[in-house]
């Protein structure tokens, strides 16, 4: 941070630059949008087409012909992410300011101190404020130096039931309070809505001045830079309602989110700057670390019960198309530096996690027909139940490809076509990262702030290694909840463990005993029918295989400490501590 309040050079050259500041790209909506369609078109039937030739030799049977119809189902999310992830890299090896680009109003924020007032709410529900409390310390000192302090209100807004509990927390926040200025806790009694309803109960009820509040969740960390820049460009456009940054991983010591969070930084980066391109007013809320407008947010994005009395879990989703439909803007903010979380520490939180948000993404099929939507609208709570529903047509079609192997159906199958299209698929799943990682490689100032390109090469090759193995896992862990979700089974909205800590074998294995037994099965259907057959299924496969060694090794304070010893997936932050 630069003194008096001047944002520091994390935020893009243009901010500073008047001239600069007043140079906007024109943005033609229907162009970019048809333009991205006619790509993701494009990818999408070559993908098909490798199924199709894969599959045709010979005859299509009636498994064979059920493949191809999973293979189309899964295609349109695999290719948006190819869409996104080209676009993306595009415009971070081609502009100047990638951020600035997909982001006009981030050219024409101005510096300096903000002129409204901005309430930083953090929702917390039994949640270790040891924790919580020292990166508020960091954030409010430093709005402070900046001179921006008296712009800022803190709340802590908690639902924590227990009363005991409840007491502790806000001694807590007392003690933190003293000799910081608008520092506040608000207690519900009861936690109606969940993390929506706790939100909206303070811009009914506290919000007071605030023009603006930014939502942090217990584990966020946002440098004081970054919320002065995020205040900045709504200053800079009042249609903006929400403008959500990226958010990156916290410093892991773990092995398990050390290596999922380096990947997810990579990809994120191209993904998010994709999308925003054509996305552009209709942008993505995450839930926390991002600005939004209180007025605007409070009159439109009000959440009612679901039919059937229950609550929307996903609720930031459909916050964000309410906005859109009545006439605001959400952006996102490309731009990954001085906005973090803290991500599960081991397989079995991120396991469960998905769960949950496989849960509230479920419910967007009854929110598909809601009144006053736009066409955008739609299309984002489409994407975000694609994004779970894949996982079942992928386990189903490995089910179904062994099924026809073993009978004789894949007899007349060219492996070699068959690999192709498999590579294919593969490739469009994980084009976010490898755009990320190309970015990286090719700009060596990107690549310095992981090591150099050496350290990032070796951190993106042990990355993309775990993570080829944990993706069939996790998707058959998603494709066995949501089997059962109609019957029932809720994941709930309980307190995460966020503590790093290993994992015994036994725990690992009554977690994991179904994914390793459809491995196994798998595998010796496919290793029946022939060596070739075992080769193209074996990277599906034996992620499940060794589902409870993974489990064990990526909790393992030794492995975790032989990354860290070798500087493997490193992240900046990590570095320059």
């Amino acid at each position: 941070m630069r003194p008096g309040g001047h944002v520091a050079s994390d935020v893009p050259h243009a901010c500073h630059d008047p001239a600069a500041r007043g140079r906007v790209p024109a943005e033609s909506a229907p162009l970019r949008r048809a333009l991205f369609a006619l790509l993701v078109a494009f990818i999408a039937l070559i993908l098909v087409w490798l199924a199709w030739r894969a599959l045709a030799p010979g005859g299509v049977n009636a498994i064979e012909a059920t493949i191809l119809i999973l293979v189309a189902l899964v295609t349109p999310w695999a290719a948006l992410s190819a869409g996104n992830s080209l676009v993306g890299l595009a415009l971070l090896l081609g502009t100047r300011d990638a951020p600035g680009f997909v982001l006009p109003a981030l050219r024409r924020a101005r510096p300096g101190a903000p002129r409204g007032i901005t309430a930083v709410l953090v929702p917390v529900r039994n949640e270790d404020m040891a924790a919580v409390l020292p990166p508020l310390a960091t954030l409010l000192d430093g709005l402070e130096a900046a001179g921006a302090g008296d712009r800022f209100r803190l709340w802590v807004l908690s639902d924590t039931a227990d009363p005991a509990a409840a007491a502790a927390e806000e001694a807590a926040v007392r003690g933190f309070a003293a000799g910081r200025r608008q520092v506040h806790y608000r207690r519900r009694t009861a936690n109606t809505g969940f993390k929506a309803g706790n939100v909206m109960d303070f811009l009914d009820h506290h919000a007071g001045d605030a023009a603006f509040f930014i939502t942090l969740d217990a584990d966020s960390v946002m440098t004081p830079a970054a919320v002065l820049r995020l205040v900045a460009v709504m200053e800079a456009d009042p249609k903006l309602a929400v403008v959500q940054q990226l958010i990156v991983g916290r410093p892991a010591t773990a092995a398990f989110p050390r290596l999922f969070q380096f990947g997810m930084r990579a990809g994120m980066r191209a993904w998010a700057t994709g999308q925003a391109w054509w996305q552009l007013d209709a942008g993505p809320y995450w839930g926390h670390n991002a600005i939004l407008r209180c007025e605007p947010f409070r009159r439109h994005a009000r959440l009612e019960t679901l039919p059937d009395g229950s609550h929307i879990l996903s609720h930031d989703m459909v916050e964000s198309v309410r906005l859109q439909a009545a006439g605001w803007r959400v952006r996102c903010l490309p731009l990954e530096d001085g906005s973090l979380e803290a991500n599960p520490p081991a397989m079995p939180e991120f396991l469960r996690r998905d769960e949950r948000w496989g849960a509230g993404n479920m419910q967007y099929w009854r929110l598909l027909r809601l009144p006053n939507l736009t066409p955008m609208g739609r299309l984002q709570l489409v994407q975000a139940i694609l994004l779970f529903l894949g996982a079942p047509f992928h386990a189903l079609i490995l089910v179904l490809a062994a099924i026809n192997g073993v009978t004789g159906g894949g007899a007349g199958t060219p492996m070699g076509a068959l690999a192709v299209a498999v590579a294919a698929h593969w490739l469009c799943h994980f084009s976010p990262k490898l755009a990320g990682y190309t970015h990286a490689l090719i700009r060596r100032e990107v690549a310095a702030r992981y090591g150099g390109r050496a350290a990032f090469a070796h951190g993106a090759l042990g990355e993309l290694t775990f993570m080829s193995l944990f993706e069939p896992l996790s998707n058959l862990n998603k494709a066995m909840f949501l089997a059962t979700l109609p019957f029932g089974r809720r994941p709930g909205w309980t307190p995460q463990n966020r503590a790093d800590r290993g994992i015994a074998w036994g725990d690992a294995a009554r977690l994991l005993w179904p994914h390793t037994v459809a491995g196994v099965a798998l595998t010796f259907a496919f290793a029946s029918v022939s060596l070739a057959a075992l080769l193209v299924a074996l990277p599906f496969t034996l992620g499940m295989v060794l589902a409870v060694p993974l489990c064990v090794w990526s909790a393992d304070p030794r492995v975790s400490a032989w990354l860290r010893h070798r500087g493997i997936a490193a992240t900046p932050e990590e570095l320059s501590a």
